[in-house]
């Protein structure tokens, strides 16, 4: 769905999440890991893994008293059908600027 696929692209551009959510490939952490690595407090963190819990992202399971997080591939697979959707057209944008370019200046080489 395609509100799903924005949530999920809106919730990588921040900066501390995209970091968050970038440690998550090496395996499931907690909130107190994820703020040590990330430089921000556990409150801080926990709301940012909301957002990507949200944006199913992130999965949370507890271990005892704690919260690990570990990756959703839900979320990854939003964003990538969000973005499937426009790429055909962006890959004709692509290549309609390179003929362009060849042809206001013929003697720049191009790349393919």
């Amino acid at each position: 769905m395609d509100a799903n696929g924005v949530r999920a692209i809106t919730a990588l551009s921040d900066p501390t999440r995209r970091a968050i959510f970038e440690l998550l490939p090496q395996g499931p952490r907690s909130v107190a890991d994820l703020a040590a690595a990330t430089r921000i407090t556990s409150s801080a963190a926990s709301q940012h893994l909301r957002v990507l819990r949200e944006a199913h992202l992130v999965r949370m399971r507890r271990d005892g008293n704690r919260h690990l997080y570990s990756l959703d591939p839900r979320g990854l697979n939003d964003a990538r059908d969000y973005l499937d959707k426009y790429w055909p057209s962006a890959l004709a944008a692509h290549a309609a600027a390179l003929r362009e370019a060849a042809e206001a200046d013929p003697a720049q080489p191009t790349r393919r």
